[in-house]
């Protein structure tokens, strides 16, 4: 009698081929070009004004640079219909060329290495609406219950350059950011970081300027406006006193100020597992906003409608899924995986979404324990479809990610916890990430050879399998002539992930590899348990 055993089998044992183009724009908003890599960013001052009427963008943003090598043409990528109308460089205009999104602009100074220097870029128009935000880029304008405008930006996927000029790919951050937002009398608008200055202007407008003092990735800048209220904390945390501040509708203020007492919990859990929140100095804020959340850096985005679960369902059916707001716990684990490490080429998305999703599972061992949380995790893999690898095209802004950035990604990760064997090893590993990639962008290998390092395993294998492929390796076993024999299959070739299992009710590791290995064992009792924590499924060869 042969069994197989998994709890999810679709798609288990295949290897779709998806087929796809890419073009000339891809490529060029993708590629550290040569009109990009001379120069180093050091500072937006992002200045517009939003006419909420006409759904306009109008205004400026002064680029500050570092040259590190000599070139006189500098890429600013902005996409149609938005246009640039004027760049000065010490006063002067300069003539430009455009080839769709990108902006090759002329520089008349000698560009000398190490020297500083900036240009200022005007611009304006209609930006693109999101279609299905937060899935999609661009303006989302839209009314609240009292039919007051609730406007929000969005720079996911296809790029910040869907309404702002800026360096539109995420190898440079800029290291410090200004953004000033002029908008009607009587509404508000908020952005990243704190805010530093109002200026109520004599043309019945104001103006909000918010300063960002951290290095910031180009889609996780972002303004909000509405008709906000605002309130706020003092978190103490590893690192002393945090701000958090909350922006919501006013008609939503008494229930924000009750639910978002989840946010300490938060911050609590995810000290504890990360290190102190990454952006002490911006402060942390919640922004209600008219689509269901975004990972904007100290601003994240709120819209799951003041309910547990994702908007109000336990996707995990198992109870613990209601215990919290999955847009809060979610979205504020990127300040630690998305904002402070961040991808260096959008192919790695993996590393946003998986440690992200893994997060939500580490919340739940915090405060609800151990169990709870593998509980949750496992629940997790409901949600796999091995239908893509876990990386991407590299170069080609490759949006085509799927769900098991998020959810095969939690599945290896917490895995890696199992190999790993020791949780206060593993809690350090994670922490560590956040300190040796403090506010950097990083690639796949960095993160593979740090884990790999510190957890002191030969992981490559593990790697290529699980993030370079879609098979999921299948455990394959059977019981003869007092023998336990035992192989990978269904794997790359090499594949050797040690395997956590009871035997006859007793916890023991073996070492499976992709060709037969055989233990003595007694066959008056032959039961063999393999770890839930494992992602395996299992094949049963009884002889019988």
């Amino acid at each position: 009698m042969r069994v197989f055993s998994f709890s999810i089998l679709a798609c288990l044992m295949c290897t779709v081929s998806h087929a796809q183009t890419f073009t000339r724009q891809d490529s060029l908003r993708g590629t550290i070009t040569n009109e990009r890599v001379w120069w180093d960013l050091s500072y937006y001052h992002l200045d517009i004004a939003v006419d909420i009427d006409k759904q306009t963008v109008q205004g400026s943003n002064t680029i500050k640079y570092k040259v590190l090598k000599p070139n006189q043409i500098i890429q600013i990528d902005l996409q149609p219909p938005m246009d640039i109308s004027k760049v000065t460089q010490e006063g002067k205009e300069l003539k430009y060329t455009r080839d769709g999104n990108a902006y090759y602009i002329e520089l008349q100074k000698k560009q000398v290495p190490g020297t500083s220097n900036e240009i200022i870029v005007q611009y304006g128009g209609k930006p693109k609406i999101a279609p299905k935000p937060p899935w999609d880029s661009g303006l989302v304008w839209k009314k609240d219950s009292l039919d007051n405008p609730f406007v929000s930006s969005i720079s996911w996927g296809a790029g910040s350059s869907q309404w702002w000029p800026c360096k539109d790919h995420m190898y440079d951050e800029v290291d410090s950011l200004k953004f000033s937002i002029n908008v009607r009398k009587g509404l508000m608008a908020v952005a990243n970081g704190r805010l530093i200055k109002t200026e109520q202007k004599k043309n019945n407008t104001t103006t909000y300027h918010w300063f960002v003092k951290n290095p910031i990735n180009n889609y996780g800048v972002n303004f909000n406006i509405a008709n906000y209220a605002n309130f706020s904390e003092i978190y103490n945390g590893e690192k002393g006193p945090l701000n958090c501040n909350y922006y919501v509708l006013k008609q939503n203020l008494s229930k924000a100020k009750e639910h978002f007492k989840q946010v300490p919990m938060m911050l609590k859990a995810f000290e504890h597992w990360f290190g102190p929140y990454p952006f002490y100095e911006d402060s942390y804020k919640l922004v209600e906003v008219p689509y269901i959340g975004m990972e904007h850096q100290s601003a994240t985005a709120y819209g799951n409608g003041y309910k547990n679960g994702h908007l109000g369902k336990d996707k995990t059916q198992t109870g613990w899924g209601k215990k919290f707001d999955d847009l809060i716990i979610h979205e504020s684990a990127h300040e630690w995986f998305a904002c402070n490490i961040t991808f260096r080429d959008i192919a790695d998305i993996w590393i946003h979404e998986s440690f992200t999703s893994y997060a939500e599972g580490l919340y739940v061992e915090y405060h609800y324990g151990k169990e709870a949380g593998d509980e949750y995790q496992i629940a997790l893999r409901r949600f796999i479809k091995n239908e893509k690898t876990m990386i991407g095209h590299y170069e080609v802004n490759d949006l085509a990610y799927t769900g098991d950035n998020y959810y095969k990604g939690a599945a290896i990760l917490h895995m890696l916890r199992q190999l790993v064997n020791d949780d206060e090893k593993w809690r350090q590993i994670l922490r560590g990430l956040n300190i040796q990639f403090y506010h950097q962008t990083v690639t796949t290998k960095q993160i593979e050879d740090y884990i790999t390092e510190k957890s002191g395993l030969n992981l490559k294998n593990f790697w290529d399998q699980y993030l370079r492929t879609t098979q999921i390796p299948v455990f394959e076993y059977s019981f003869a002539n007092n023998l336990l024999s035992y192989r990978w299959t269904n794997s790359i070739a090499g594949f050797d992930m040690p395997l956590k299992i009871k035997l006859n009710g007793e916890e023991k590791w073996i070492y499976p590899k992709t060709d037969w290995q055989k233990d003595q064992i007694k066959m008056d009792k032959a039961e063999l348990v393999v770890d839930r924590n494992f992602y395996v499924p299992i094949f049963y060869d009884n002889p019988k």
